[in-house]
Order: C-alpha cells, then sequence, then structure tokens
C-alpha cells in the first residue's frame, strides 16, 4: 500500500484514483489527439451503435454523467473534426442524433484500444480485467455509482447531531 493510502479517507483515494486515471488516459489519448472527455463521448456513441443505437445528444449526456450543454459543445467539435455526424432526430425535431463518421469509427477503435491496455495495467493488481476482484471491484463502482448524492443543505447540517 502507497504511503498516500494509509490512513486515508475512501473519498480521497477516489479522488486520487480517478486524477490517476484521467492522467493517463490523457496522455494516451493525445497522439490520436482526443480529450477524455471527447474519448468518453465516442466510446460511448460507439458501443451504443455496435447495439443498433442512434443516442440522441441527451442520452449520451445521461450515459457519460456529462452536462448536456458540454455534450452539446464536444458534439460540435467532433463534428468539425469529422469525427460524428449531427442530425436531427425524425421523432423529436428538438434533439439531435449522433452518429460515428467512419474517420471516427476508425479513431474510436484506436482509442479503445489505447484505453484497454490502461485498464489492463490499471487492473492488473486485482488479477486483471477478466479476474474475479476486477469484476468485485466493477460491481462496487456500479453500486457507488447508482448511489444517490446530494450535497447537504444548511437546513441538513442543522439536523446532525
Amino acid at each position: 500500500m502507497s504511503s498516500a493510502a494509509e490512513n486515508a479517507t475512501a473519498g480521497f483515494l477516489l479522488w486520487r484514483l480517478s486524477m490517476k486515471w484521467r492522467v493517463a488516459v490523457d496522455r494516451a489519448l493525445a497522439p490520436p489527439g482526443l480529450t477524455h472527455a471527447q474519448y468518453a463521448l465516442l466510446g460511448s456513441l460507439y458501443g451504443m451503435a455496435r447495439s443498433g443505437l442512434r443516442p440522441s445528444q441527451r442520452r449520451l449526456a445521461d450515459h457519460t454523467g456529462l452536462e448536456p450543454l458540454y455534450v452539446s459543445k464536444l458534439a460540435r467539435a467532433l463534428e468539425g473534426a469529422a469525427l460524428v455526424a449531427r442530425t436531427r432526430d425524425p421523432d423529436d425535431p428538438r434533439a439531435v442524433q449522433l452518429t460515428l463518421t467512419g474517420h471516427g469509427h476508425d479513431v474510436t477503435a484506436r482509442a479503445i484500444t489505447l484505453v484497454q491496455g490502461l485498464l489492463d495495467q490499471l487492473l492488473e493488481p486485482l488479477g486483471g480485467q477478466h479476474g474475479q476482484r476486477a469484476r468485485e471491484f466493477t460491481r462496487e463502482l456500479a453500486t457507488l455509482l447508482d448511489a444517490p448524492l446530494d450535497p447537504p443543505t444548511e437546513n441538513d447540517e442543522e439536523h446532525q447531531p
């Protein structure tokens, strides 16, 4: 265990792990010219397209946890880079659907390979990406993501012992 982990809270360790991951992904994605946020959008779009879905920007925002306005800005930039196409949803003229272009598909597939290599490295201490401990870790992370997390209000603090 690293010295940073001794006596650390779960919140601090989560922060450190998320920063370690973000920095590693940003460095790995620099050669193909992507940011971590762009990768999150493209990778999600890639996976959804493989399932036959043409998600709206809003659905991608919900899926990635990114703010809808930020997804809209990312989508415009990715469209400008010829990685995605933005079209109006025929069932909802207010909604914009995203699809990967051929170039976007190729860039995203390469980026996924890079990030999967990082994930292999990160999860090696847990027995590798497909090991039992890594699967348990993934379930625990999913449980935490599903837990409601609203910041306390002043009224909540008044009722604390």
